[in-house]
């Protein structure tokens, strides 16, 4: 593999990534060692998928002990996730202990539980690049969002998250010299929490690197921390949790078509890992106003839930303010909010779920934003009128959602 080319701010040194022909992870790994086992990696093999809009989930979900993020933290929030899903990534499908199969690398990794945590993750082992098959493309209004852990504190080395135009697909450790256009997102979690933040954008002919800034997210290991990009033609916004940390308005060619989401670690220590989860891209600019104007019906998967719970995650809270928004600026204006899941699950639950999930959002918008509650109604659906395949994660995700029907 070629030399790694120095990323401006995030790497103070440079280093070559071992030669290695790109394998397609598919093959069982062994079973890490027991001092891994206790880095409160737990590869018991619950069962928890990753929680959306209204999704089903096992009768027993993982406890955490962390403080719960209220939806107030959020208030300046104004992220919107695109109006289909289109690739997601739970982890759900492979075995514990598993490379996941839809995923290519010159590194390592496995699919682990942890303590506390709901769902599968993606623990990355080794430094070298990782590229999922599902993302192809990334088109000009789309929505990317995951959760990231790590595992122990990290005094040194970070990650970046790649949206690239490449050459050849076949050869994503190559990203950084054989791409036409990339948009990198740099993360340095630092020692004791204190870490920084950086990107870096190249457009054909010319190269731009952002001013560091610091960041605290990590400094809680015990939390996952939510990262989202929303591509608006040229203009890209990142956040991290409840900040939006880069507004770039010139961030990427229009003509750029990219075609691939590359993670990259270019040095780590074998003591701590990264870890992902709960990943999603979604497609086309949300409308509110006139889809619930003009088409009568505004149907969301950015209203996110707690696993087999009712209670609305907190980085809803720029989907719930939209919405918000809509109601205030037409007074006369009243909707019936439906929730809807998919098809895993027992049917009763599904429907029960899905009607305290609206519920909770009536709540949370006559409470947070002030909406007469008089002007909402609410109905649940449960699994019963799916709007794609229940074969699919990104079906299942679509089919999780709260829909606004205008009355």
């Amino acid at each position: 593999m070629k030399k790694i080319v120095l990323l401006a701010v995030f790497f103070s040194c440079s280093s070559i990534i071992h030669s290695q022909i790109l394998k397609k992870i598919s093959e069982k790994v062994v079973k890490k060692a027991n001092d891994k086992i206790d880095k409160k990696i737990d590869n018991a093999g619950k069962d928890n998928k990753d929680e959306t809009p209204n999704t089903q989930n096992e009768s027993k979900p993982a406890v955490n002990n962390s403080e719960p993020v209220s939806l107030k933290t959020y208030s300046k929030y104004d992220f919107v996730p695109g109006e289909r899903i289109i690739w997601f990534e739970d982890f759900a499908t492979d075995a514990i202990g598993d490379l996941p199969d839809k995923w290519n690398t010159n590194g390592a990794g496995e699919t682990v539980t942890t303590e506390g945590k709901q769902g599968r993750w993606f623990m990355l082992t080794q430094k070298g690049v990782y590229m999922p098959d599902g993302v192809d493309s990334l088109p000009e209004n789309f929505t990317l969002e995951y959760d990231m852990l790590i595992d122990q504190p990290v005094h040194s080395w970070g990650i970046t998250t790649n949206l690239a135009e490449l050459k050849s697909r076949n050869k994503p450790e190559d990203w950084q010299t054989s791409a036409y256009n990339y948009f990198s997102l740099n993360i340095l979690p630092g020692g004791e929490g204190l870490g920084s933040c950086s990107y870096v954008r190249k457009k054909t002919g010319e190269t731009e690197a952002a001013t560091s800034t610091q960041i605290t997210y990590f400094k809680d290991i015990a939390k996952p921390v939510h990262i989202a990009f929303w591509r608006q033609k040229e203009r890209l916004r990142v956040y991290i949790n409840e900040d939006k940390v880069w507004d770039v308005p010139k961030a990427i060619v229009p003509e750029a078509k990219l075609n691939s989401l590359i993670f990259f670690i270019q040095l780590k220590e074998d003591k701590w890992n990264f870890l992902l989860s709960n990943l999603r891209l979604a497609v086309g600019a949300p409308d509110t106003r006139k889809k619930i104007l003009e088409q009568n019906k505004w149907v969301t998967h950015g209203i996110l839930f707690d696993v087999n719970s009712d209670k609305i995650k907190p980085e809803s809270y720029g989907t719930l303010k939209e919405m918000a928004n809509v109601l205030k600026e037409f007074p006369d204006l009243k909707v019936k909010i439906v929730g809807h899941t998919d098809a895993d699950g027992n049917d009763a639950s599904n429907l029960d779920l899905s009607k305290r999930r609206a519920a909770s959002v009536k709540a949370s918008l006559a409470k947070e934003f002030g909406i007469d509650e008089s002007r909402m109604e609410t109905d649940g659906k449960g699994e019963s009128e799916p709007i794609d395949k229940n074969d699919t994660s990104a079906g299942k995700a679509n089919n999780r959602r709260v829909e606004f029907i205008k009355i």
